[in-house]
Parts: C-alpha cells; structure tokens; sequence
C-alpha cells in the first residue's frame, strides 16, 4: 500500500514538474513523509525478522535442552 502511495506521490511531482510548476511545499511534504514512512517500515519489518530468529533459536536451545534432560 506504501508503495502505491510513493507512485502517486512521485508522479503528481512529475506531472507538475512536466507543466513547468514548481509543486507546492504541502505536497513535496507529504512525499517526504511517504518515503520516511516506507524506510521506518523497512527498518521495523528488519528489526522483527532478527527478533524472530532470535525467538527460533531460543525455540531450538530450549528443545536440545529439554532433550537432554529427558534422559
């Protein structure tokens, strides 16, 4: 959905850029703040993907463990 949001936003730039217009502040704003959007979840979906592993290793050293426990 993100991304669909930095197409429009990306070709209303280059629409009013095409027309000779400078675009308004409000607008170039508003990419901005897309684009931040887009690498905070980037940086968000990374952070969960290293806890996830960490979660899966946990899940593993708790599976060898109780293993060797049980005999």
């Amino acid at each position: 959905m993100k991304k669909i949001a930095v197409v429009f936003a990306s070709a209303g730039l280059l629409a009013l850029a095409a027309c000779g217009e400078k675009p308004a502040n409000e607008t170039a704003n508003a990419s901005n703040a897309v684009v931040e959007n887009v690498v905070e979840n980037a940086a968000n979906a990374a952070d969960n993907a290293a806890n996830a592993a960490d979660n899966a290793a946990n899940a593993a050293a708790n599976v060898a463990e109780n293993a060797a426990n049980a005999h």
